[in-house]
């Protein structure tokens, strides 16, 4: 990894602390010795572009390409992206021993021109498979800038298999690794030593970013490659993917029970139901940080306020959108609390109730992605063994599958499937991030509290265990920002719209802690893109703070009410 020259004022600064850190050691400091901080990135110049494809060598690796992108070519989030050069290629090129199929990591690289000395690896959702262009995301949608535009050299790779596959890449046991975490491994190196080709050095500070399964990427990184990455970007983090998906598959078989139009999932809690719920959860939350303004602030609070059973009508006659059937209660009330084995433990975490669950995008994860994607992780990509994939039918997969038997699967392992998916998709030991945070290194995760699949509630405790593991305080190299009201990764009736990357480097770099992060609503009239979710009562350009976990965002009690600036963290 590269280090910075010694500057001839290190020694003298070291000396400085020297006395502080040995009274620290005897015990004569009144808390923990400050952690390192780590110096600011220094900008350079792209050597050349054309010449690259020669150039880059590095084992296993194949260039296909060096292309110059000339300024104004790419627009990313409504801004031209500057004049850069796009490096494709592919790493470790081989045929599956089992399937046949030929497998390689494919990449590409945006190197900027005018480079701030930095290096962004974005992590990419879903079950990757698609090398999409290498931007960086600073949020989880439709963000105000990216990472390519603010001069970051950024990576993208598909993590070492096809789109064209779907979950059948899961046949290969390299290639469920590669997805799981190995494919990190061996690209990082490659792009370091790429950048320093390109730019005549390293990068000074290297980022990695990303939200959905690329935020499990981010924690899987900061678990396993906390030397390598100086700042961590996680967003609404499926963490614990595997889990997760099974869970909502065992949410798919609740809501077909009670569907009135058989195979139809959402006429088992119908949009009509669903706003019954989100407006009554409003009645009883949206007060409760001062405001009456169509969110709810105060998550925690709200999960007390509020009673599914006693807040909302149950039905004395037929579903007609205003009460919720007995049935429903007690079905939607379990999986709102935690789905649970066979045995009545919960093995993944309760989500929160919230204003969120009447979009689209809340209902397209409960109702369709866990027949059609769910499915294809917990029956082909994870599993052992895996599903025949000439006769695998993933709808028939999600509503027959014994949920026991999906978790057994999930955790075994075979001679040829060496390693679980409970061990190649989690992090390990995702508390324990001493090495990230002794060496200086920070970590910023949000997460949207009407996420349909992956749950706030999950990130939330493993926030609150990771504080509990740093005596009670995680604040100086960790900081979690709930997002109210936002679904997965973007869109619900919030203010999705931030830039957590800026901040990220600010502390990274300049020791600036970021408290809250200023976010904004996609209204008409957006420079990126409108969020179709958000109430009609809202103004186009609402903004709120984003507060460090444990911090809520209050009222102040006068301001404009559309406006971050009449609220603060309390």
């Amino acid at each position: 990894m590269h280090r910075n020259p010694p500057r001839p004022w290190a020694k003298l600064a070291l000396a400085a602390t020297l006395p502080t850190a040995l009274l620290a050691a005897c015990g004569g400091s009144d808390g923990p010795p400050p952690l390192p901080q780590l110096s600011a990135a220094v900008p350079a110049s792209l050597l050349s572009c054309s010449d690259l494809a020669s150039k880059i060598s590095f084992p296993n690796t194949r260039i296909t390409a060096a292309t110059d992108v000339a300024a104004g070519t790419l627009t990313v989030a409504g801004q031209p992206v500057g004049a850069h050069c796009r490096v494709t290629g592919r790493m470790y090129e081989r045929v599956g021993p089992i399937d046949g199929v030929s497998y390689a990591i494919g990449f590409e690289m945006r190197l900027p021109r005018n480079w701030n000395g930095r290096f962004f690896y974005q992590a990419n959702g879903g079950i990757d498979g698609s090398v999409v262009t290498a931007t960086g995301a600073v949020n989880g949608g439709s963000g105000p800038t990216n990472a390519l535009n603010m001069g970051f050299a950024v990576i993208s790779s598909d993590a070492g298999h096809a789109a064209s596959q779907g979950p059948f890449f899961g046949i290969d046991p390299q290639a469920r690794l590669d997805y799981g975490y190995q494919a990190v491994a061996k690209l990082t190196p490659m792009a370091k030593s790429a950048i320093q080709t390109a730019y005549g050095k390293a990068p000074d500070r290297s980022y990695f970013g990303g939200c959905s399964n690329g935020g499990r990427h981010a924690m899987v990184a900061a678990a396993r490659y906390a030397d390598q990455y100086d700042g961590f970007l996680v967003g609404d983090p499926g963490f614990r993917l595997p889990l997760a998906a099974i869970a909502n598959m065992a949410g798919a078989q609740k809501y077909a029970a009670l569907a009135t139009t058989p195979g139809d999932l959402s006429t088992g809690f119908t949009t009509a139901e669903r706003k019954l719920v989100s407006d009554a959860v409003l009645g009883k939350c949206d007060a409760l940080d001062g405001a009456t303004d169509g969110l709810v602030q105060d998550t925690g609070a709200c999960q007390a306020a509020f009673n599914l059973d006693r807040d909302v009508p149950t039905c004395t006659g037929a579903r007609n959108g205003s009460c919720l059937s007995a049935a429903q209660k007690t079905a939607i009330g379990g999986l709102f609390a935690g789905a649970r084995n066979a045995a009545g433990n919960r093995f993944y975490a309760s989500f929160p109730y919230d204003n969120g669950l009447s979009p689209n995008g809340w209902g397209v994860w409960k109702f369709s992605n866990s027949l059609n994607l769910d499915s294809g992780g917990a029956g082909i990509i994870w599993p052992v063994p895996p599903e025949d994939p000439a006769t695998f039918n993933g709808p028939n997969f999600t509503l027959t599958a014994n949920i026991d038997t999906l978790l057994a699967r999930v955790a075994a392992t075979n001679a040829v499937y060496t390693e679980s998916a409970l061990s190649f998709m989690l992090p390990p030991n995702p508390s324990e991030l001493s090495k990230l945070k002794n060496r200086g290194a920070k970590m910023m995760v949000y997460h949207g509290t009407a996420d349909p699949i992956f749950s706030s509630d999950d990130t939330t405790a493993w926030y609150d265990t990771l504080r509990g593991n740093n005596g009670g305080d995680a604040g100086n190299f960790s900081r979690f920002y709930r997002v109210p009201g936002m679904n997965h990764c973007s869109g619900g009736p919030a203010t999705d719209q931030f830039d957590m990357l800026t901040p990220l480097v600010n502390w990274v770099e300049q020791g600036q802690a970021p408290d809250s992060v200023v976010a904004n609503a996609r209204g008409a009239g957006n420079a990126v893109a409108v969020n179709a979710d958000l109430p009609a009562t809202w103004s186009a350009t609402r903004s709120r703070p984003l507060c460090a976990y444990p911090k809520v965002a209050r009222y102040k009690g006068t301001g404009d009410i559309e406006s971050a600036a009449s609220f603060s963290c309390q």
